[in-house]
């Protein structure tokens, strides 16, 4: 049982943390080919939901799914490689 101390610490530190993102922007620093890329990546997520399709295309989402199947040394792979293990096109 949590006492009367402990949820509001714990209100207060997660308002903290929210606040520190919110200041960061850390998006904003980040180098123009890597919001670029971000960009096209949640434009691609974007369009599969839009579309309905299923089969998954980001380096994010097929690590996901070899994580599923427990794929050894998936940590290590690129989204090329990932997609040709798992056998996804």
């Amino acid at each position: 049982m949590a006492t009367t101390k402990q949820p509001k610490a714990a209100r207060s530190t997660v308002q903290k943390a929210q606040s520190a993102a919110r200041s960061k922007r850390t998006i904003a620093h980040l180098s123009p080919a890597t919001k670029s890329a971000l960009g096209r990546q949640g434009a691609a997520a974007a369009s599969r939901k839009r579309t309905g399709s299923s089969s998954p295309k980001t380096r994010a989402e097929l690590y996901e799914l070899a994580k599923k199947r427990d794929l050894a040394g998936r940590s290590r792979m690129g989204r090329e490689e990932l997609a040709r293990k798992l056998g996804v096109s």
